[in-house]
């Protein structure tokens, strides 16, 4: 690893003057703060800390009337309507600027253009922190050219259920990844002026119930797991932290001070301030109190409820002047109080679609590769059959606050024949309809046509008739409209209503949304052979309505899939492309692909056992087919340069070179929370972490549970051998040394990993084996090289509760090298 990260965690066990000493060294924000020095380079890296900024933002606090700082600390309505998720209007008087807050998970979401990078879960399986900077030096460089200040960004919270809507918006399930990768991704995005915000603190695993849950999780398993990668992030000089919506140990997150002062002020030492999540704040006095600085998106608790509670003496003035002390602080230190604060950058579109697709092929996964069926090359690559939906349209990203409006995007059939060339044969079958097809001609009486209604603004549109199915069978019924969707009623049945909550305001990146921008919803039932009342009720609205109805049966489905058959028995190899399309505001309920897809890759693979699997899914998938492919590349949500990413990893321009970050179960009943509800979602809303410590692989080893796929895989077109592994202390950490070696006849990546065992002096539960270190290798044919692994003095340290501190984990440790948590090639024996 770069010496950056094992500096960064010695300086998180160190105090005094050895911590000063040795910040004065990193160059980033937190050292500067940690030595009391002012640094220099461009804004975000605290370019006046120390004095100067104290005595300007003192003197801007004491103008400042009571309702200009309470204004500092809520959102607010912006008045450019840029599209951004939250506003904070600012001072003008005082020369306070208004603050614009834009979601970032994978780009900047606003109502513009921008480069929709991979989603962070590909990032993070390149195992790249220097990568991660890049990647975020492109959000923020765009962030700052769309007029926003502050990223909602990055996310943190580990993956501890596969089955959470977000987890594609997240780097994975190990602490120490995490906590890597975050710290350069916000060094990246501080780096070219723009706030970042690491979310969300803390335990916001998951989408179901996740603003009622009460999360209850042990001071240990806290610090060992979830808390790692925030502190990452305070210590690589994060403006602002975001409250989480969930209750932790019964108090909500954003008035919990156990967290947002004991933990992030006190033994962290943060200085921004902390905002919340959406609506998540619930109180005024107790929020403020407890370190919550600032409600979003409104002023329901920071508005009129704080002047008032100020001015009746319920909350002291000095409370909301620490707040607005924490925020014009950050201010200060990004420049944005200079009369010339620094001025936005041009947008760099060609620069950003190049680290987009860099990423994309960095973290591009190869599961599974028999017989050499990858790369596509001679007689494979000149025949292929492309199958499945999301073959012929661009799949960019996930949905919800994640979602971002590309700059561009191919779709893969067009990526695939460009690199084919003119003497390949590149068919396509779809497979699986994802939007319906019309609705068989005289199935309506009196007639209608569906495919095409238009309803002016303010006028009210409406249909009552039948619908005739002429045999039993299930049915999907599709709606695609603009606008208030129109009311669809089959006999009493209300196919399309609005549901409850984020549900309805977050949509997928793919499925929920049709070609031609029309969003899409869909119902499922089964219907009996005869006549169905049907009704239709649409309402123009101010700018009017247009939808369709559309259909998907159980023959549809079959004549789809026999259309695959035909295609993939006609090619030398199949590409089959298969999606899961997760989202914010809700979870999946299972790890099966959604609709029809393993029928249509069971029927495939029989017509043709050359076929490789492409999935762009958001996290682990159940692969009851895999024995029967001949590869699976686990391409997840690879941004706006997904399609050439995928070409170029298919026909070998190049290496697959990511690796899992998160384990694949075998199915939905081995898997860290699987069979118990009080684990995952929780009963009577509350929700126990009862696996304590033993997070993600670390699970799997504990209960000698097989995975599908284990953390750390990923195959290469080459092959690589470990030899002479050696461990010796170096202070209070450990050097690993061992040689890599290109055995095979191309170039490729690998990715070297190192595992410690536990400390047979501490009287605690310990994982069998913890990730202890990695290293991202690019070897030529034959090629070896001699690799160090740096592992922390943090990494070999225990949390002890009732010193509420770390501890050494002293004595003989076993270390391994090898290529994921289950391949371990090398061992010896270290004492500490």
């Amino acid at each position: 690893m770069p010496d950056t990260v094992s500096r960064r965690s010695a300086l998180r066990l160190l105090g005094g003057a050895t911590a000063v000493a040795l910040a004065a060294t990193t160059g980033s924000p937190a050292a500067a703060r940690a030595a009391g020095t002012t640094a220099t380079g461009p804004a975000g890296s605290a370019r006046t800390a120390g004095p100067v900024a104290s005595a300007r933002v003192e003197g801007l606090l004491a103008r400042l009337t009571l309702d200009e700082k309470i204004s500092l600390l809520h959102g607010a309505a912006d008045p450019e309507r840029l599209g951004q998720a939250g506003y904070v209007p600012g001072v003008k008087r005082l020369g306070i600027p208004p603050l614009r807050l834009a979601d970032g998970p994978a780009g900047v979401r606003v109502a513009r253009h921008a480069t929709a990078l991979p989603a962070p879960v590909l990032l993070a399986a390149a195992f790249d922190p220097a990568l991660a900077r890049r990647y975020g030096r492109v959000v923020g460089r765009e962030g700052r050219a769309l007029g926003q200040d502050v990223l909602l960004s990055p996310m943190v919270n580990l993956i501890r259920t596969p089955y959470a809507g977000r987890n594609f918006e997240t780097f994975g399930e190990d602490p120490l990844l995490a906590a890597d990768l975050v710290a350069a991704q916000i060094e990246g995005v501080q780096g070219e002026g723009l706030v970042a915000t690491v979310k969300h603190f803390a335990v916001n695993n998951q989408e179901k119930d996740r603003e009622t849950v009460d999360v209850r999780v042990g001071e240990r398993t806290l610090h060992e797991t979830e808390l790692r990668a925030f502190e990452a992030a305070v210590d690589a000089g994060c403006g602002a932290v975001m409250g989480a919506y969930n209750k932790v140990n019964g108090t909500y997150a954003c008035e919990n001070r156990a967290l947002l002062t004991d933990v992030l002020r006190d033994r962290w030492g943060f200085t921004g301030w902390v905002m919340s999540d959406w609506r998540a704040t619930h109180s005024t006095a107790a929020s403020l109190a407890a370190g919550l600085d600032m409600e979003m998106p409104d002023d329901r608790h920071f508005g009129a409820a704080l002047r008032t509670a100020v001015r009746d003496g319920g909350v002291p003035e000095a409370h909301v002047d620490r707040s607005v002390r924490r925020v014009l602080t950050v201010l200060d230190r990004f420049g944005l109080l200079d009369a010339d604060a620094p001025p936005r950058p041009g947008r760099d579109p060609a620069a950003g679609a190049a680290v987009a697709r860099e990423v994309a092929e960095a973290g591009a996964t190869l599961l599974r590769n028999e017989g050499g069926a990858l790369p596509l090359t001679g007689a494979a690559a000149r025949s292929i059959a492309m199958v499945g939906p999301t073959g012929s349209v661009p799949f960019v990203s996930g949905g919800g606050s994640a979602h971002v409006v590309p700059d561009r995007a191919d779709s893969p059939l067009a990526a695939i024949r460009a690199r084919a060339g003119r003497g390949a044969r590149v068919t396509y079958a779809l497979g699986e309809d994802l939007y319906g097809k019309a609705l068989p001609h005289g199935a309506l009486t009196p007639g209608l046509d569906a495919e095409g209604q238009a309803v002016a603004p303010g006028e009210t549109w409406a249909y009552d008739g039948t619908l005739t199915a002429g045999e039993d069978d299930e049915w999907t019924f599709v709606v695609h409209c603009s606008g208030a969707r129109p009311k669809v009623l089959l006999g009493d049945v209300e196919l399309f209503p609005r549901a409850p909550g984020l549900t309805e305001y977050f949509a997928g990146g793919l499925v929920s949304a049709a070609p031609d921008g029309l969003a899409v919803r869909r119902r499922s039932l089964r219907l009996t052979a005869g006549t169905h009342r049907l009704r239709i009720t649409a309402k123009g609205g101010k700018e009017g309505q247009t939808f369709r109805l559309r259909h998907i049966t159980g023959a549809t489905r079959a004549a789809d899939v026999a259309g695959a058959v035909r295609a993939a028995r006609a090619a030398h190899s199949v590409v089959l492309f298969a999606y899961e399309d997760a989202t914010e505001g809700q979870d999946r309920t299972t790890l099966a692909l959604p609709g029809n897809q393993e029928r249509l890759i069971e029927a495939v693979t029989a017509a043709n056992p050359r076929t490789t699997v492409v999935l762009n899914t958001s996290s682990a998938t159940a692969m009851p087919w895999l024995e029967r492919t001949a590869a699976v590349l686990q391409m997840y949500y690879p941004g706006q340069e997904g399609a050439a990413a995928t070409a170029a990893v298919l026909f070998g321009d190049r290496d697959p070179g990511g690796r899992l970050t998160q384990t694949f179960p075998v199915d939905d009943d081995r898997h860290p929370v699987a069979g118990d509800p009080l684990r995952y979602p929780g009963v009577s809303g509350v929700q126990e972490y009862t696996e304590g410590v033993h997070v993600g692989h670390r699970w799997y080893d504990a209960r000698d549970v097989a995975p599908l796929f284990p953390f750390g895989h990923g195959l290469s077109y080459t092959s690589f051998a470990y030899e002479d592994l050696r461990a010796r202390r170096r202070g209070d950490g450990l050097e690993v040394s061992f040689t890599v070696r290109n055995t095979g006849r191309r170039d490729g990546i690998e990715v070297a990993q190192v595992y410690v065992g536990p400390s047979p002096d501490l009287r605690l539960d310990q994982a069998v084996r913890v990730l202890g270190g990695y290293r991202r290798l690019a070897l030529r044919a034959g090629e070896r090289r001699r690799v160090a692994v740096r592992v922390d003095a943090r990494t070999l340290s225990s949390w002890d509760a009732e010193r509420h501190g770390w501890v050494l984990g002293t004595g003989r440790r076993t270390v391994w090298a090898g290529a994921s948590s289950r391949d371990l090639r090398l061992d010896a024996d270290v004492v500490v």
